[in-house]
């Protein structure tokens, strides 16, 4: 365990895949900049890869004060044992007073794991942090988002924190910002890899992620069977925005996992999320409750969604939501 005294600086990690750092990793270094402001400490990005030096400049501009760049070609593809082994020697070895790493897939896999190593505290999926006399002070929901608890981690040290994607806006590149970068020699260190990668397989092709969309229309159990999903998917596409899901629309097998938004589907925080057929089981609206704006269409006027909801619409969607598409393809012409 790193101890409170020695620790210093803030960390993020800048997940990258295929060459592009990841829009939550961004916003994790914004956020850490005005950490950093308040607490006279550096920002530092973490930037694991293999042939990835080339985005640290663009990390500096983003407000990164300096860059470790550590390449290896066990680190070419996302894999939790190589990521915690290396992540683990960084920190030993630099001794991080905290460490940002974006709530997605990826993050909440390695987060936990990287946590224990290090004997430190985790506040996962965290919606806001702020500097309070020395402590991180995170703040996340609890309860199916019923509840937002503060959660500090007053003595371990690094303090760690998952970051919610589009909890803080990305930061604006500044082209005069200067910094360092570090590559990094891992000399003889033993890097675990016990998973071996078979086959990487894009799903999606070029549709917006959920993570990223501005707008996300979603279906529900009251959509009916997988081929009534085309009128989600129709008015998705008039926003150019991205299409999910809930958890029984997924597991009856009409739509694909990866469009699951919800406790145990991804967590989104849209402008604009419109719920078509979705009654609002507590678990899906964990995954999307702190979304701008909740606009809500189901016949059911006492669905529990309207409770959440910023606009409420208690009608036929089949007949709601096509109207709406057409409107909007109207707007955008």
């Amino acid at each position: 365990m790193i101890s409170k005294a020695e620790a210093k600086h803030i960390w993020v990690l800048a997940e990258q895949k295929k060459g592009k750092v990841a829009n939550v990793a961004l916003e994790a270094i914004g956020l850490a900049r005005k950490l950093a402001s308040a607490s006279s400490q550096e920002v530092w990005a973490v930037l694991l890869g293999q042939d990835v030096g080339g985005l640290a400049e663009g990390l500096i501009q983003s407000g990164a004060d300096v860059v470790l760049v550590v390449e290896h070609p066990k680190l070419d593809t996302f894999r939790d044992d190589p990521y915690v082994d290396v992540l683990a020697h960084l920190a030993e070895n630099h001794k991080p007073a905290v460490f940002l790493i974006g709530a997605n897939s990826a993050g909440r896999s390695l987060a936990p794991r990287l946590a224990t190593k290090l004997r430190a505290g985790l506040a996962a999926d965290c919606v806001e942090l702020s500097w309070d006399a020395g402590n991180l002070v995170a703040v996340r929901p609890m309860y199916g988002g019923n509840v937002l608890a503060t959660v500090t981690c007053p003595e371990a040290r690094p303090q760690m924190a998952t970051l919610r994607p589009k909890a803080s806006p990305r930061p604006v590149l500044d082209a005069s910002r200067k910094g360092r970068v570090e590559k990094v020699d891992l000399g003889g260190l033993q890097i675990r890899d016990r998973v071996k990668l078979l086959e990487s397989v894009e799903t999606g092709g070029g549709e917006v992620k959920l993570e990223e969309a501005d707008i996300i229309v979603s279906g529900g159990r009251g959509m009916g069977g997988p081929e009534r999903f085309a009128v989600v998917k129709a008015l998705a596409d008039a926003f150019k925005g991205a299409m999910g899901a809930s958890r029984a629309a997924v597991d009856a097998g009409w739509v694909p996992y990866a469009h699951q938004v919800g406790q145990t589907g991804k967590t989104v925080s849209p402008k604009v999320y419109i719920a078509c057929g979705i009654s609002g089981a507590i678990q899906h609206l964990a995954g999307m409750r702190s979304s701008e704006i909740i606009v809500a269409i189901n016949k059911n006027p006492d669905a529990p969604i309207f409770k959440v909801a910023t606009f409420g619409i208690a009608g036929d969607l089949f007949e709601v939501v096509p109207l709406l598409t057409e409107a909007v393809k109207k707007e955008m012409s």
